[in-house]
C-alpha cells in the first residue's frame, strides 16, 4: 500500500454540544461536550484508519489547544508529522438543536501565516513524502496562505513523483480551476462549488460530468470529481466520464461526509484499485458518515455494507 500523508495546515479543536433549543437572548443549557481532532486532512487520515489502512497526519499545531489536539490524535492511534503554527490552533463548536433536529456550526479562522511560515511547511512536507507517496491537502487554508499553495506543494513534491489530492474551496479552488502548473493529479469539489466556477446550473451528473471535463482539458487536475450530494459523485479524466450513486440512507449530520469521500478514495488508490472502483468507496464512506451522528465518522462495516450500492459506471448521453 503507497503511503498516505494528509496536510492540515488550519486545524481545529472540534467541540460538539446538544441544547434543547437554539434561540437568541437566554443561556443556553447544553449537554456535556465532546471534543475531537478537527480539519480535513485530519478527517481523512481518520478515515483511512477506519478502513484499514495508515496515513500519516501533517498538522500545524500551537498552544493549549494544539496540545490538546495532538493528545486527542493520539487517543485515536494517528500518526502525525507535528509543525509548529504561529498563534492559538483555533476551535470550532457544533450546537445540535434537538428540537427541530437542526445544527448550527461555527467555525473561527485561524492564525496568521508569514510567507516564511509557508515556505517551512512546504520543506517539511517535502521531506515527509517518501518516492510515489500520495499526499492529500484537505480543508480551508489559514489566513495569509497564498491561493497559489496547493500549486506550489504540486512544484515541491515533483521530484518525489507524489500523486496529490486537493480538495479545497474559495479563492484557492478558483485558481485551481484556472489550470495550473503542475497540477494536482485529482481535484474534489461540490456541486455549489462547481456551478460557482461555471456560472451555469449543473442540473444532471452528465452536465456535472462535462464540466468536470472541462476542468480536465483547462489543466486544473488529471481527474475532477463534482460531488452531487444524495445523488452521488461524478469523476472525469483517464477513465472517462464516470458516475456513482450515494446510498439510501437517512441523514442525521453531514458533518465530515467529504472528508470521508476523500479519505476512502485516498485509501482506494493507495490499495491499488482503479479510479473508478476508488470513486464508489468514497461514495459509500461519505453514504455512511451522513448515518451518524456529530463529528463521528464512518466504519469499515458500514462502508462496506453501503458499497453494493454506489458501483460505478460510464456516463452515456
Amino acid at each position: 500500500m503507497n503511503d498516505i500523508l494528509t496536510v492540515t495546515l488550519n486545524p481545529a479543536l472540534d467541540l460538539t454540544t446538544t441544547a434543547d433549543r437554539v434561540v437568541a437572548g437566554p443561556k443556553l443549557r447544553c449537554d456535556p461536550f465532546t471534543v475531537d481532532p478537527g480539519g480535513g486532512g485530519i478527517n481523512v487520515a481518520r478515515v483511512v484508519a477506519a478502513l484499514g489502512g495508515q496515513a500519516r497526519a501533517f498538522v500545524a499545531l500551537a498552544g493549549p489547544s494544539g496540545m490538546r489536539l495532538e493528545a486527542a490524535m493520539a487517543d485515536q492511534g494517528i500518526p502525525l508529522v507535528r509543525m509548529q503554527a504561529p498563534g492559538e490552533t483555533r476551535e470550532s463548536l457544533a450546537v445540535h438543536d434537538r428540537e427541530t433536529g437542526q445544527q448550527y456550526r461555527f467555525v473561527m479562522p485561524g492564525p496568521l501565516w508569514s510567507e516564511e511560515q509557508v515556505t517551512e511547511a512546504l520543506d517539511a512536507i517535502a521531506v515527509s513524502v517518501p518516492e510515489g507517496g500520495i499526499v492529500v491537502l484537505s480543508g480551508s487554508q489559514p489566513p495569509g496562505v497564498s491561493v497559489e499553495f496547493a500549486t506550489q506543494l504540486c512544484k515541491a513534491l515533483e521530484a518525489r513523483n507524489a500523486l496529490v489530492i486537493v480538495d479545497t474551496s474559495g479563492p484557492a479552488l478558483e485558481y485551481l480551476a484556472k489550470g495550473t502548473t503542475p497540477a494536482p493529479a485529482v481535484l474534489r469539489m461540490d456541486t455549489e462549488e462547481a456551478e460557482g466556477l461555471a456560472g451555469r446550473p449543473l442540473v444532471t451528473r452528465l452536465e456535472s460530468a462535462q464540466f468536470a471535463a472541462e476542468l480536465v482539458a483547462r489543466g486544473a487536475a488529471e481527474r475532477v470529481i463534482v460531488a452531487r450530494g444524495a445523488d452521488g459523485s461524478v469523476m472525469a479524466g483517464p477513465d472517462g466520464l464516470v458516475q456513482v450513486s450515494a446510498a439510501n440512507v437517512s441523514v442525521v449530520s453531514a458533518v465530515g461526509a467529504g472528508d470521508s469521500f476523500v479519505g476512502a478514495f485516498a485509501y482506494g488508490l493507495a490499495s491499488g484499485m482503479s479510479g473508478p472502483d476508488a470513486l464508489a468507496l468514497g461514495a459509500a464512506a461519505a453514504s455512511a458518515t451522513v448515518t451518524t451522528p456529530a463529528t463521528a465518522l464512518c466504519t469499515h462495516e458500514m462502508v462496506m455494507s453501503y458499497l453494493p450500492q454506489c458501483g460505478a459506471s460510464q456516463i452515456t448521453e
